[in-house]
């Protein structure tokens, strides 16, 4: 009875019409107001008021909303016959807040239109786009690397510890080295399979995606990587996984819940957008300089590679410098991998706690002098 009381009632607030008021919308959207008038659930008023006397009526219960069109911002400004909407309503009223809904759902869909139309009229060249996509790709590939890695880091490191099954693992009969190292190329193996899959996908789909908004152009609108950046692509996507591998979970083996083992990696994938401010820019290309700082390096390479831009002697250093960073990573995991209150979970902290307390100060006791 009470399910089919809200039913009726739903459907009731349906059938209600919506009392409208539109103030200073532009002629060049008269469209927008036809397709308001066509709805049945809507009546607009004709009303010529200001916007403190309609929020008076609004409030009253005369009208139901009012729609008031602005001037765009300075941004927004930038196309043609831009407008910035602002509706006021009666949040306490469920007809107002119905009449909020109608509104913006017409806005919505007459604002796709507006910018698909606007879009074909820019007229966008085919070679711009495809130079879209190739700045894309390889932030792409780090960002979900760093996904593919995110979960399964957790999962197998927090994860164990909160199903308490790491203890149980760790006295099978194989090594302990070899239980970490297979967890490892396990993590790795899922990131490189995420980012190659993914791009993949991309290279596929994105033809399609941006077709529709490029009109004419859009039938031209091919891409397509070249066979020699595959190689360049897998072998960037690998040592980005074995790095983010490597990274992900010697920060979230501290941790002894799924939850917090999220909170602890975190920084790593933020690691992940510093390609973000430096692929952007397409006048900037593979240099000694930027071949030395990771991550970033491996982006820039990558988008080379993909527009035919093959320095061989930069992309070794790129790789070279990645692989150390790995190397160090891998060595530190080795350095932690030693102390058995670690393994066994009854150290309690983090891993800057655990590298305070016991590397920084270990390494401190050693050079003290004897007396």
């Amino acid at each position: 009875l009470a399910f089919s009381a809200i039913v009726l009632v739903e459907g009731l607030s349906e059938g209600q019409v919506s009392r409208i008021v539109l103030i200073d919308l532009p002629i060049e959207h008269g469209a927008l107001r036809d397709s308001l008038a066509a709805m049945e659930s809507v009546e607009i008023s004709g009303d010529t008021i200001s916007v403190r006397q309609g929020v008076t009526w609004v409030q009253d219960g005369e009208l139901d909303a009012i729609a008031e069109f602005l001037a765009p911002r300075p941004g927004a400004g930038a196309l043609p016959d831009n407008f910035v909407l602002r509706i006021s309503y009666d949040r306490a009223e469920e007809r107002s807040r119905r009449a909020r809904d109608r509104i913006e759902g017409v806005v919505e869909d007459y604002r796709d239109r507006w910018l698909e139309r606007e879009a074909r009229d820019l007229q966008v060249s085919r070679e711009e786009l495809e130079g879209l996509l190739s700045l894309m790709v390889p932030l792409f590939v780090v960002i979900m690397v760093a996904l593919g890695c995110f979960v399964p880091a957790i999962d197998t490191t927090a994860g164990e510890r909160e199903r308490s099954t790491w203890e149980t693992l760790m006295s099978v009969s194989a090594s302990r080295m070899s239980v970490v190292t297979s967890k490892y190329l396990y993590v790795a193996t899922l990131g490189l399979a995420a980012g190659m899959l993914n791009v993949s996908a991309m290279v596929v789909s994105i033809g399609a995606v941006l077709r529709p908004l490029a009109g004419e152009v859009g039938d031209e609108l091919q891409f397509s990587i070249p066979a020699l950046a595959v190689p360049v692509l897998l072998i960037g996507a690998l040592a980005l996984a074995l790095f983010f591998a490597a990274a992900m979970m010697l920060l979230a083996s501290f941790a002894r819940k799924f939850k917090d083992g999220q909170a602890m990696i975190t920084p790593v994938y933020w690691l992940a957008l510093i390609p973000l401010f430096l692929t952007g820019a397409p006048e900037l290309h593979l240099t000694p300089t930027l071949a030395a700082l990771p991550i970033a390096n491996v982006a820039v390479m990558m988008r080379d590679a993909i527009n035919g831009q093959f320095d061989w002697t930069l992309i070794g250093l790129t790789l070279l410098v990645q692989i150390i960073v790995v190397v160090l990573t891998l060595w530190l995991a080795r350095s932690v991998l030693k102390f058995e209150d670690y393994l066994l979970g009854s150290f309690d902290g983090s891993f800057w706690r655990f590298i305070k307390q016991r590397l920084v100060a270990r390494r401190t006791r050693r050079v003290l002098p004897v007396e």
